[in-house]
């Protein structure tokens, strides 16, 4: 593959890992937004939990990482949950919570491993990869809060009924 070519293939990869085949991570970047809609904060978070996966990942994908898909998938579905009840039961976000998103980050992370290393990444070209992949995941990312601000909470997060009724 040509380097432009290769870039644009694991940017697209990591984009479609979110959009449509990441249902998982939509829920997950959903429910970190909810709570906290203001854009710049929910990217902030967003991006806090990239950098998270991406060092998963690449610990995953080097072989450094053995995690058991039979632990990570439960564990995965568990930090969508647990982000989900937070919004429920939490009128506001402490700075816990970016810890709190690194650590559910971390476990994305060996959850994303698997798609790109099925993807048959090229020994010569493998950190190029996981940086246009983690690219791709973040433009993904972002759309899903772009898409949540300009839908919901540009319209509805200043209502006194925003919490109890959207998130």
């Amino acid at each position: 593959m040509g380097s432009v070519h290769s870039a644009v293939y694991y940017l697209e990869l990591g984009f479609e890992h979110i959009w449509p085949l990441g249902l998982d991570h939509i829920l997950f970047i959903t429910s970190i937004f909810l709570i906290n809609s203001r854009l710049k904060q929910a990217i902030i978070q967003c991006t806090v939990f990239t950098l998270a996966h991406s060092i998963t990942l690449v610990l995953t994908a080097l072989g450094i990482l053995f995690p058991n898909p039979i632990i990570v998938e439960p564990l995965i579905a568990f930090s969508i949950l647990v982000t989900s009840l937070e919004n429920i039961f939490t009128n506001r976000l402490g700075p816990s919570r970016l810890l709190l998103i690194f650590l559910f980050g971390l476990m994305h992370g060996m959850g994303f491993a698997s798609a790109l290393l099925n993807a048959g990444i090229e020994k010569s070209s493998m950190i190029s990869s996981f940086i246009f992949f983690n690219i791709g995941v973040e433009l993904g990312q972002v759309s899903i809060i772009l898409l949540l601000y300009y839908s919901i909470s540009f319209w509805f997060s200043e209502k006194s009924w925003y919490n109890t009724r959207i998130v």
